[in-house]
């Protein structure tokens, strides 16, 4: 079987490669530093990556109790604060209705367990928002004292 020109090159040229692969291997042997080493990288306390390890003596020690592992506490939002609407939709034989805010664009679902029981379309109402399964419902809905029915 004949060996072609180019195929014969193509073996050569693989030959070398793999003599100089071992040449820097046995270079590298011969300096001591493994590729490792020369790969480490430290990041010093403002952040920054220097090749020089941190001086371990320099060391801050942080008290466990300090470590604050939670979310804090929400403060009382303002959402959790008296709002006034007027009764957009009310659907007595069903229970339920909707509660448009008057100091936004915003509705608020409601059942008729959470409103007083003469309460109809067009009255204006106080309640306090309340995330639901579904999005925002209205509870404790009263009659503003002013308006209040006799």
């Amino acid at each position: 079987m004949a060996i072609s020109f180019n195929k014969r090159e193509n073996e050569k040229k693989k030959q070398q490669k793999k003599l100089e692969k071992q040449k820097r291997k046995e270079v590298r042997k011969e300096s001591g530093k493994s590729s490792f080493d020369d790969m480490i990288a430290y990041v010093d306390e403002n952040g920054m990556i220097t090749s020089t390890p941190p001086d371990m003596q320099q060391k801050d020690e942080i008290e466990q109790d300090e470590i604050l592992i939670s979310v804090p506490k929400r403060e009382e939002e303002e959402d959790a604060m008296i709002r006034k609407g007027r009764v957009e939709h009310f659907n007595a034989s069903e229970g339920y209705g909707f509660i448009k805010d008057i100091a936004n664009t915003y509705k608020y679902f409601f059942h008729i367990s959470n409103a007083p029981r003469d309460i109809a379309e067009g009255r204006i109402v106080t309640f306090y928002p309340e995330k639901g399964n579904r999005g925002m419902n209205a509870v404790n809905i009263a009659y503003p004292e002013k308006e209040n029915p006799s």
